[in-house]
């Protein structure tokens, strides 16, 4: 059964690539107002623990308060607003290539051997590409083409995941 419910789930998501691709704005629009509808959401809920917390700390319910307003202001903001979600998936792309490359360099002068100094220099190329990705996601069409690449890669990956793997994983991530 649970075999069945992988191979639905990969159709699923290549169907959903598939779409993301082919309608490219409606899918970004869709996605933004997703991630706008979910921002505030979650500045409703600080906003509702700023008032739950105000007996024990006044401090920490004020920041509540503040991240509560700026979080609804910025799932308002981004609610639907096509280019500011590609703008701010660009920019964490960017943010992740640097830290990347970074980090990469960092592995190629303190690390020994050839497992470190591989580690470092695939940190620096999957830098490089996350820089590349990011320029990329600047225009909503190549986002979504990302988008619905992902979902395609991510579907048919399914299709070869068994089921004992995944519940290996989950058994291997309880905790003792």
């Amino acid at each position: 059964m649970a075999e069945g419910n992988n191979i639905l789930l990969g159709i699923l998501a290549v169907i959903l690539g598939i779409l993301v691709i082919a309608f490219p704005l409606f899918s970004v629009f869709t996605v933004s107002a997703l991630a706008g509808f979910a921002i505030m959401l979650l500045g409703i809920w600080l906003l509702v623990q700023s008032f739950g917390t105000w007996g024990a700390s006044k401090a920490a319910s004020i920041a509540y308060l503040i991240l509560g307003i700026i979080a609804i202001i910025c799932g308002i903001g981004l609610f639907g607003h096509i280019l500011l979600f590609s703008f701010l998936a660009s920019i964490w792309l960017y943010f992740v290539g640097f830290f990347l490359i970074i980090s990469g360099i960092m592995s190629l002068f303190a690390k020994e051997g050839t497992a470190g100094k591989g580690s470092g220099g695939m940190g620096v190329i999957l830098g490089i590409l996350y820089i590349i990705l990011g320029t990329y996601a600047w225009d909503p069409y190549y986002l979504a083409l990302l988008i619905g690449i992902w979902l395609i890669i991510d579907g048919i990956a399914l299709f070869f995941v068994s089921p004992s793997d995944l519940a290996g994983m989950e058994k291997s991530e309880m905790p003792k």
